[in-house]
């Protein structure tokens, strides 16, 4: 098995936008070779610094599974708009 994650600061008061925008995506995952399961966890909010921490993490069958995908037409649709959302998100570059 091989788990890719990814962390996301929400801004606070966007996170049913967030969540309504996961829950709306096309991304077809369950047709991709390798392809076990998603979820997504929201964490805490840390309302001094103004955002709700999110985590994602897809399950594969391994990590070629996972690697293919990232390189395929089926990626490039299920991320095609993720940037029609700005300000939903806090861009930051402190890795925590």
């Amino acid at each position: 098995m091989y788990i890719a994650m990814n962390r996301f600061k929400v801004a606070l008061g966007s996170e049913a936008d967030f969540e309504t925008i996961w829950r709306g995506r096309d991304s077809s995952l369950p047709q991709v070779p390798g392809f076990v399961e998603f979820r997504l966890l929201r964490g805490k909010t840390h309302a001094e610094e103004g955002f709700t921490l999110f985590s994602s993490h897809t399950v594969w069958r391994s990590e070629e599974d996972f690697q293919n995908w990232t390189k395929s037409e089926n990626f490039r649709m299920a991320h095609r708009n993720a940037g029609d959302h700005k300000g939903i998100t806090l861009l930051t570059t402190d890795p925590s």
